[in-house]
């Protein structure tokens, strides 16, 4: 007996030890491939940023947002998701906050510019070929290795779930709704984009003074009260695709050494850090598949 209460103690006393021990190293271990890699800053280009140290200052709670190339759908709802949960991510103490986009300095403006991003809040950052997201081991897409097969065809692939498995449930998840979860952040980007003359431009009933008045979503017959309405989402994600993706994509295109480098069908990610804790992280499993912010205020 006393030999069993010996082992019994020693193993919960290992316990205690080994297991915070472990998810410490396991919350290092999430960004710690980042320490070294360094991005430009948008607003000083001269100085480069080591992303590990971004997320290491001074133990503050610091976000990073690992974006896509400044036209493709995932980048583009990141951007609007943050400028609409800036306030209440700050409210949960994140002090630091970062979005890498894998493209030019002018291109990760015109899209902050595009999606009315504050960018005194939130530190914009590029990386034009993508270096940080791959050491944050983000999904890569289709034949990422295949150097004879065109960027765009790969592209294509993914559209239909090929390298990005989660690509058609979030597609279709825009059409039906969810009767159970909010995703707040439609409707705002959706006044934006109209405030802005994006079509489609009857969604919304606005004030004069660009205030909702009315979404017209929210007048459908019984699915008008689900916290997410059928058609919502795909309405926003056409305006973002024909008005801001396709109307821009001059602007907002990567370059050629970026498609060299992959960029066109890599898929991004989000971290959020605390003391050496990570409190949150999220990998794009496809397009369109980006983090949740409801659940991540939750976690935070």
């Amino acid at each position: 007996v006393c030999a069993l209460y010996i082992i019994i103690n020693y193993t919960d006393s290992m316990r205690q030890i080994i297991l915070p021990l472990s998810l410490s190293l396991l919350g290092v271990e999430a960004y710690a491939p980042l320490k070294g890699v360094e991005v430009k800053s948008v607003k000083n280009p001269d100085v480069p940023t080591d992303l590990g140290s971004f997320l290491d200052d001074d133990g503050d709670r610091s976000m990073l947002i690992l974006g896509t190339y400044a036209a493709d759908f995932n980048a583009i709802e990141y951007a609007q998701r943050l400028k609409f949960y800036l306030p209440e991510l700050q409210d949960r103490g994140i002090k630091n906050i970062g979005f890498v986009l894998n493209c030019s300095p002018s291109a990760a403006e015109t899209l902050a510019e595009i999606v009315d991003l504050d960018v005194e809040q939130v530190q914009i950052f590029v990386d034009p070929n993508g270096e940080a997201g791959r050491k944050f081991n983000v999904g890569r897409g289709w034949r990422p290795d295949d150097a004879e097969m065109s960027p765009y065809l790969k592209l294509f692939g993914m559209l239909w779930g090929l390298g990005a498995w989660a690509t058609l449930p979030a597609v279709i998840g825009g059409y039906i709704g969810n009767p159970f979860r909010p995703q707040r952040w439609i409707e705002d980007a959706l006044a934006v984009g109209q405030r802005k003359g994006r079509w489609p431009d009857n969604a919304l009933e606005l004030d004069s003074d660009g205030t909702i008045a009315v979404n017209k979503f929210s007048e459908l017959p019984v699915v008008g009260e689900w916290p997410r309405r059928p058609l919502e989402l795909a309405t926003l994600r056409l305006q973002n695709m024909l008005d801001i993706s396709i109307k821009n994509w001059k602007a907002l295109a990567p370059g050629e050494e970026s498609l060299k480098a992959g960029v066109l069908t890599q898929l991004g990610g989000c971290i959020v850090v605390e003391g050496g804790k990570v409190l949150y992280e999220w990998r794009d499993p496809g397009i369109c598949a980006v983090a949740n912010f409801e659940e991540m205020l939750e976690k935070l």
